[in-house]
């Protein structure tokens, strides 16, 4: 256990450190305060209690105020003062100096409070030389990283975003980097990759000589569960990495989605707005297309971007050649007086002569003659 929290601290990189144990917790923090030195302790060859009686009385904390008298009686360990009578300790010295004694040994209870994390993740780090580009920013913020992934998982919780804040000594050169993940997660390569991406396209201000991380966008959430197979959660996740992996390096505004727009125009039904990948389905787009819920569609998805006019005969509209079979309709859409784009339409389901099917309009009152007569906007899968 101890080699375990010996590594555990050193993979954190908090400097030097002392690390002994004893069978109650006040006799290991008083034989940790004993060590002049930081380092790691050695097992010692005398028993536990025998260390604990030969500490010094000025390391107790109830003794230190009394360390002068100590030492004009005589009196330097823990043994010289459990030899005189308890009674006379306690009316001279109080009864503090002998129950932390006793907690220590094991004679008497030793309630411990339990400390409380604090809700929100923020620690600095001073770099040793000035960080002017941002590999040697990186490099620092790994340390704090490696913190960060220790409290979260001390939190039992999932980091949704956090922010790291380049201080160059002066407050006007202050710069913050913030890295926001679609799903929380507890994968420190996927954070220093997040944060690279932004460092990379994000000038700094000026050299940085002391960074700060804070995070206190947090869900304590249970560890995802290692799968033999994949399912639709762990597709969304492994599609919502992507997305974020594209935005981090192309911008926000490069990963675009199509999304539904209030006009009953087929144009100007969709448009392109950057994606947000915390609100794709929780199942795959194909599961969703066939889900008995979704009604049928009367709209192809795939449009001409401009719709093509058509040769007609006899009142009827023709495609390669070849007359269309009108199959349903009209669906009559009358939008857009209030713009540029007024659209007076009527559209049909028509089978070409190979089966396919394709939608196409008749315009109606059109205001010149290349608005009149029939047009093909769209094909259906």
């Amino acid at each position: 256990l101890q080699q375990r929290l010996e590594q555990a601290l050193a993979s954190l990189e908090m400097g030097a450190f002392i690390v002994d144990h004893a069978p109650t917790a006040t006799a290991a923090a008083l034989f940790v305060r004993a060590h002049s030195h930081p380092k790691t302790s050695t097992p010692s060859p005398l028993s536990w209690l025998s260390r604990l009686d030969g500490l010094p009385l000025a390391g107790l904390r109830h003794g230190q105020p009394h360390a002068q008298a100590f030492a004009g009686m005589g009196l330097h360990t823990v043994a010289d003062l459990r030899a005189l009578p308890r009674a006379g300790v306690s009316r001279r010295w109080g009864p503090a100096l002998l129950l932390e004694i006793d907690r220590a040994r094991g004679d008497a209870p030793d309630p411990r409070t339990w400390r409380q994390l604090r809700p929100v993740f923020d620690e600095r780090l001073e770099l040793p030389a000035k960080a002017e580009t941002a590999q040697q920013i990186l490099q620092g913020a790994q340390r704090l990283l490696i913190r960060l992934m220790a409290w979260a998982a001390a939190q039992h919780a999932r980091v949704a975003g956090f922010a790291l804040h380049l201080h160059s000594g002066r407050v006007q050169d202050h710069a913050v980097v913030e890295v926001a993940l679609a799903q929380p997660s507890s994968d420190r390569e996927h954070w220093l990759f997040m944060l690279r991406e932004r460092l990379m396209h994000s000038p700094v201000m000026a050299p940085a000589l002391e960074l700060r991380l804070r995070c206190d966008a947090w869900v304590r959430t249970p560890a995802p569960n290692a799968e033999l197979f994949p399912t639709s959660a762990s597709e969304k996740e492994g599609l919502s990495r992507m997305l974020e992996r594209l935005q981090a390096r192309l911008g926000p505004q490069a990963v675009r989605t199509l999304a539904s727009h209030a006009d009953h125009r087929p144009e100007r039904a969709t448009t392109w707005q950057p994606v947000d990948s915390r609100t794709l389905p929780a199942a795959p787009m194909d599961s969703f297309l066939l889900s008995p819920s979704v009604p049928h569609l009367t709209r192809p998805v795939w449009l001409w971007s401009t719709p093509q006019p058509l040769k007609e005969q006899r009142g009827r509209p023709w495609l390669d050649g070849q007359p269309l079979q009108l199959l349903s309709g009209p669906e009559r859409v009358e939008s857009g007086w209030w713009d540029d784009g007024p659209a007076l339409r009527d559209y049909f389901i028509a089978q070409t002569h190979d089966g396919s099917l394709v939608w196409v309009y008749r315009t109606r009152l059109p205001h010149s003659s290349a608005d009149s007569g029939w047009f093909l906007h769209g094909r259906f899968a």
